[in-house]
């Protein structure tokens, strides 16, 4: 992965970095990194997400009720 930097605006190149390696769960791997998590801790923490993306996937297709 590369970022250009270009006329020295090196600001604009680490705001780049960031939001690809954002992007691409950078962030995310190293906050679940950070501690040791027993193996039954992964287990239940990989059953929540996969619960997480199969509602957030079976409510994409319901339109809102407006109030």
């Amino acid at each position: 992965m590369f970022v250009r930097v270009k006329n020295n605006n090196i600001e604009k190149a680490i705001k780049d970095l960031k939001k690809k390696l954002s992007k691409e769960g950078f962030f995310a791997e190293i906050k679940e990194r950070r501690f040791y998590d027993k193996p039954s801790v992964k287990k239940r923490k990989k059953w929540a997400k996969a619960a997480k993306r199969r509602r957030k996937k079976s409510n994409k297709g319901r339109k809102r009720r407006k109030k």
